[in-house]
């Protein structure tokens, strides 16, 4: 290694997407700007913006070190943070989305977890930021049907709660050993975004890694902030994109063990998201996934032959009973 880039190295590189996020950014810059850990950069990435949220942020923040990166159109959450990761200079690679704010203590405590659990990657505690009395998730769950959900969602905020292990890391505020996320290929670019976090937990998994949920390390999340929560453009990029997961990524015993749950799980989304109006996204979703799965299939081989965690492992780490999907489907809808 030269002497020039071993200078630029830094621990840790924070990397923000930024699409029209002028009502938000300032105040994520502003709370890394008070972070108690110093020695980071924080890396840009625009996706083709048109406001003028980037404009003097040198000068803006004079104790933050920036680089940006501008993109002439939006690439997606996937190709985009893949782009920024690959300029990043940190042994460290700390996603953050800008309708984030961490705590002043939150990237020392993910560095703390770091040092205790070698061989891992990390999420945030994240708590709503319009109600900070309810948890916006605590990391993710996986369940063997092949649906995913912020674990702990929209629950009371409980403070006594441990360091534990959770399936993966929810990409709004998440921690990854960088070479790691490099050499699992990042996220996948066809999933543009939704769903893409828990794809790459999984692939990390398979490679060996745990994802270690830190409630220390606090961030107050907006969330949805540019394409809303339960808009037609989610509904069809997590719908398509969980299948996608499910097919790439669920090992053969289980895959096949699982697939007629997966199936009546799909048959379900189809039937309650056309009773409650939404019926042309979530069918789009589902013919776009069946169309894209012969792609999907020579992903998996490579997916599959890299895997070094026991069936049992991977199994033990995910949610197992069948009516979970529906159930929590139904209070989500009530709430």
């Amino acid at each position: 290694m030269s002497a020039e880039t071993a200078q630029s190295r830094v621990p840790v590189s924070i990397l923000i997407l930024a699409w029209n996020s002028a009502a938000h950014l300032p105040h994520c810059l502003a709370a890394l700007s008070l972070q108690t850990y110093k020695d980071f950069e924080i890396v840009i990435v625009d996706n083709g913006s048109k406001d003028d949220a980037l404009n003097d942020l040198h000068e803006r923040y004079p104790a933050l070190q920036f680089r940006i990166h501008r993109l002439e159109s939006n690439l997606g959450f996937s190709a985009a943070n893949n782009i920024g990761a690959r300029l990043a200079r940190g042994q460290w690679l700390t996603l953050l989305n800008a309708d984030a704010f961490p705590e002043p203590d939150w990237l020392e405590h993910l560095l703390e977890a770091a040092k205790r659990y070698p061989g891992a990657f990390f999420t945030s505690r994240q708590i709503q930021a319009d109600d900070p009395s309810h948890l916006d998730g605590e990391g993710d769950v996986y369940h063997v049907s092949g649906l995913a959900w912020r674990r702990n969602y929209n629950s009371p905020v409980n403070q006594t709660i441990e360091q534990q292990e959770v399936f993966s890391a929810c990409g709004a505020a998440a921690m990854f050993p960088r070479q790691a996320f490099l050499e699992a290929g990042g996220f996948d670019e066809d999933y543009f975004s939704y769903h893409e976090d828990v794809d790459l937990g999984f692939r990390l998994r398979l490679r060996g890694l745990r994802c270690i949920f830190v409630p220390q390390a606090v961030v107050h999340h907006v969330g949805s902030a540019s394409t809303g929560k339960k808009s037609s453009f989610a509904i069809y990029h997590g719908h398509r994109n969980l299948v996608w997961t499910f097919f790439k990524d669920m090992p053969s015993t289980l895959f096949w063990l699982y697939l007629p749950l997966h199936i009546a799980v799909n048959i379900f989304f189809l039937i309650y998201f056309t009773l409650n109006g939404q019926g042309r996204a979530i069918w789009r979703a589902k013919w776009d996934a069946l169309r894209g799965l012969p792609a999907v299939i020579k992903k998996r081989q490579s997916v599959q032959r890299g895997r070094k965690v026991s069936i049992r492992e991977l199994h033990g780490a995910m949610s197992r009973n069948w009516l979970t999907p529906f159930i929590t489907a139904l209070n989500r809808k009530n709430r």
